[in-house]
């Protein structure tokens, strides 16, 4: 067995070589990696150093062990990453994950491009690691709870007994917070402002904090747990027993919620997910969920709140309906040279606007053909009296009732045309 296939590029940190042992055969890799790990340290958060801390370490220990005569970045070429790559697919028989190798890889890039930029001694003349050489991330949807289970679960929650696990349901559900972010609410997270309540979400993954708008129905719990506990000293706002809460005390919580409703397993970030994807389905603009849910950029808040199946078959069959009637009716004389379809898309009622026309087929009805007609604040005289008895009468004829009926009261309220004018 060669070594390739022996050797654990998943081991955890410390396993094979660690920087002790790097930095005696291959001084100069450790020492630019350690000064890296130190720059990014003041900048970044701990779990991030320790990302490329364990990604650097791996990719140090393939060069010491398959290219011993690569001893320093500045020479590292093609043929080092792509080896690196091989190794992290074939590694012993039991390849990592796409996600973690391409964790490994995107942070070997990053490495690269930032001494680059900081023009160390021991950079190469170019990163030698590409986009292309990442696994394409999948995206599948995202797991949020259907309607029916969505409803079985708020029923379970407002029936739930405890009232720290029905403040931590209720807020997960109609906040959309993340874990971390419920595990770090302030004491004084409620803010009042005007005549609303409001939820201070504190800085989290994304560095920036919040307000999310409080449902009266977290108004009145949050008063109510407030009032019958302390924070015993932690400044948060919710503790468990006088300790703080963490993601695994939230999840058994969830969990038990969930199997009184007959969900089973469900996981403390499908209620982000639902509640994006009901707020999406439901009209709430992107712009609006990205606030609510602290997304930076609008293909995060698409990417969490896709929209449901339901949504896209009924938008579907509301305008297949007026697809469909593009290509039906009679052809237009003159054009028999055309095909049917196209005879028919070429009927246009050409109507003239204020800045333009308006070519709806012929067949097509308009919700707003006689939008300016039914405001409140529209007004006519007399001299218009003519054209809206010809709009009457053509609404009339096409069997448009609601439209014959308003140009009708329009008529009526002219009276009538006075001699000599």
């Amino acid at each position: 067995m060669s070594a390739l296939a022996t050797w654990n590029l998943g081991a955890p940190a410390g396993a094979e070589l660690d920087w002790a042992d790097i930095a005696q055969r291959a001084p100069a890799l450790a020492a630019t990696a350690q000064r890296y790990l130190t720059q990014i340290g003041l900048s970044l958060r701990p779990g991030s150093v320790k990302v490329s801390d364990i990604s650097l370490r791996t990719f140090c220990r393939y060069l010491v062990e398959h290219h011993p005569a690569t001893t320093s970045f500045a020479a590292v070429g093609r043929s080092e990453i792509e080896g690196f790559k091989a190794a992290l697919v074939n590694e012993q028989g039991r390849p990592l994950s796409p996600n973690t190798r391409r964790m490994r890889v995107g942070s070997v890039r990053r490495f690269f491009e930032h001494i680059i930029e900081w023009d160390w001694d021991d950079a190469p003349p170019r990163c030698p690691v590409f986009n292309s050489d990442s696994p394409k991330p999948d995206e599948p949807l995202p797991k949020a709870l259907g309607d029916p289970d969505a409803a079985r679960l708020a029923r379970a929650v407002a029936a739930e007994p405890d009232l720290l696990r029905r403040v931590v349901l209720e807020l997960l559900m109609r906040t959309g917070m993340r874990v971390g972010e419920l595990c770090g609410l302030e004491r004084d997270a409620m803010v009042q402002l005007g005549e609303s309540w409001w939820l201070r979400i504190p800085v989290g993954k994304l560095h920036d904090d919040r307000y999310v708008p409080l449902h009266p129905v977290l108004v009145t719990l949050l008063d109510e747990w407030r009032a019958t506990h302390e924070d015993a000293g932690l400044g948060l706002l919710l503790t468990n027993e006088g300790r703080p809460l963490n993601r695994h005390v939230v999840t058994r919580m969830v969990n038990r919620v969930a199997r009184r409703a007959g969900l089973g397993h469900v996981h403390p970030h499908q209620l982000r997910h639902t509640l994006a994807t009901q707020a999406v389905n439901r009209g709430m603009r992107l712009e609006a969920i990205a606030a609510l849910l602290g997304h930076r950029s609008l293909r995060m808040t698409v990417r969490y709140a896709r929209i449901a199946n339901r949504t896209v078959a009924n938008e579907y069959q509301a305008v297949t309906s007026k697809v469909e009637a593009l290509y039906e009716g009679p052809p237009v004389l003159g054009a028999e040279a055309e095909g049917p379809a196209m005879r028919s898309v070429r009927a246009e009622h050409r109507r003239m606007l204020g800045n333009g026309w308006c070519t709806r087929p012929e067949n097509l009805d308009c919700s707003f053909e006689a939008i300016c007609e039914g405001c409140g604040f529209f007004a006519t005289t007399v001299e218009f009296k003519g054209r809206l008895e010809q709009q009457r009468d053509h609404a009339a004829r096409r069997g448009q009732h609601s439209r014959e009926v308003l140009y009708g009261r329009l008529v009526d309220s002219l009276g009538e045309v006075a001699p000599g004018r």
